[in-house]
Parts: C-alpha cells; sequence; structure tokens
C-alpha cells in the first residue's frame, strides 16, 4: 500500500480571508511536492522520466487535484512559482485548464498578485477573456482583490491582444479568394500592407501603452473598413442576385 502525505497552506487574501489548499500525495507521485517547494531540478528529473518511460503516466501526473479541482500547475500559480509553471506546461499542463468553479491558472496568479507568473502564462497562451463562476476575468480577479500591477499589466495584455485578434480577424476574411476577387489591385496592396505594418509594429515597439495597442488599432479599422464594407456590399448584392 502506498502511503499519503497531507500537505496544508494557509493563504492569506487582504488580511483578512483565507483559503485552505489541503491535497493528499500519493509517495509515488511527488508533482505537487516539487511545486509547493519550488524544487525545479526535482521535478524535471521526474518529468524526463516520466517522458522516457510512460506517456500515460505522464498525465496522471496532471490529474492529481485536491477537492476543487486544483492540480499541481494551479498550486504553482498560486505561490508564484514561474520556473514550476513552465516546466509543467513544457511537459503538457494545460494553461488554460478550469477547476470546478471555472478558476484558471491565470485566475489564481492573478489573485495572489504574483505578476511574474501572470506574465508567465499570458506568454505561454493563457486566454485573457476566460471567466470563473462569478463571470470574472482574471483582471477583474485582480481588481477585486486590489492587485493593481496585476490589473494595469492585464489591461496592457488585452490592449495588445484585441490588436492581434483583429488583425488575424481581417486576415481570414480576405484568405478568401472570392473575397479577394471583389477588390481590385491597390485595395489588395492596402489590405497586406496595412496588416504587415501593424504585425511589425506589434513585434518592434518598444513599451507600448495601452493607448498605444487602441490608437494602432483604431488606425487599422480607419483603413480597412472601406475594404470590409464593400466586400458586404457586394456579397449582399450576389445573395440577393442567386435568390432572384
Amino acid at each position: 500500500m502506498l502511503t499519503c502525505i497531507t500537505f496544508q497552506i494557509e493563504l492569506d487574501i487582504s488580511g483578512t480571508a483565507h483559503s485552505f489548499l489541503t491535497m493528499e500525495l500519493n509517495a509515488a507521485n511527488t508533482v505537487f511536492n516539487c511545486s509547493l517547494q519550488g524544487d525545479v531540478e526535482a521535478l524535471q528529473k521526474l518529468l524526463e522520466c516520466k517522458t522516457d518511460s510512460n506517456q500515460a503516466g505522464m498525465q496522471d501526473l496532471f490529474q492529481e487535484k485536491d477537492e476543487i479541482g486544483r492540480n499541481a500547475l494551479f498550486v504553482s500559480c498560486m505561490l508564484g512559482r514561474c520556473n514550476i509553471v513552465r516546466e509543467l506546461v513544457k511537459h503538457g499542463a494545460s494553461v488554460n485548464e478550469r477547476t470546478a468553479r471555472g478558476y484558471h491558472p491565470l485566475h489564481c496568479a492573478a489573485l495572489w498578485g504574483h505578476i511574474d507568473t501572470v506574465k508567465t502564462l499570458v506568454e505561454l497562451g493563457a486566454n485573457l477573456k476566460e471567466i470563473n463562476f462569478r463571470g470574472e476575468t482574471a483582471k477583474e480577479v485582480a481588481c477585486r482583490y486590489s492587485k493593481t500591477t496585476c490589473v494595469e499589466y492585464l489591461s496592457w495584455a488585452e490592449a495588445k491582444q484585441d490588436l492581434q485578434e483583429y488583425i488575424t480577424q481581417v486576415r481570414e476574411t480576405f484568405s478568401d479568394d472570392k473575397a479577394l476577387g471583389k477588390l481590385n489591385k491597390e485595395e489588395k496592396n492596402i489590405f497586406m500592407s496595412s496588416c504587415t505594418a501593424k504585425t511589425d509594429w506589434i513585434q518592434n515597439a518598444k513599451n507600448p501603452s495601452i493607448q498605444d495597442f487602441t490608437e494602432q488599432k483604431n488606425h487599422l479599422e480607419d483603413i480597412l473598413s472601406p475594404l470590409l464594407a464593400k466586400l458586404a456590399v457586394q456579397s449582399e448584392a450576389t445573395s440577393k442576385t442567386r435568390k432572384s
């Protein structure tokens, strides 16, 4: 019979409310222990061993959860252990996993005010728009607990993501050969050069602000709106012709 070890962490929120995280760990599975201790080297050895020997066993490591669905990644985010977070995600932990109450790793990091972990999760692809059972995003949770630095960063990240998503959206719209066929050569060049210019700006801008991202998005919308309107009108006309 395998021995079970119980860990309990008492974490303080705003000096009054407390959250208790109790986990029963199987002695043969020390991912939680590595996460709690911040032992990156031990975690790397464990994960590499599992990767080499048994991929199914690797998934078992991430299935160990507490009573409300938090696994080692959530614990690492609550404790602000960026290096542990990177290792877990590198070996298959989902950065957008949710608990039974809808919390994601990003919620946990923002809730505890771990700005470096928040940045790490965003870099690794955390969805900024995911909501918990209260309907709150990670930024809204951080705001509720007065984690100002996290709120400011997540606001910045959202502005950047909004610009990136708009570029992706219009590129998908114009990727259709039928759509491109409705534009003349000059209009096609405007579309391609504008999207490329904004993508380059995102990659090369030094310390852009929220306002900078907003202005770049508004500028791109001003340029492309006439082209999108033209496509919409022509599509509507084509649809009416087919019906008649």
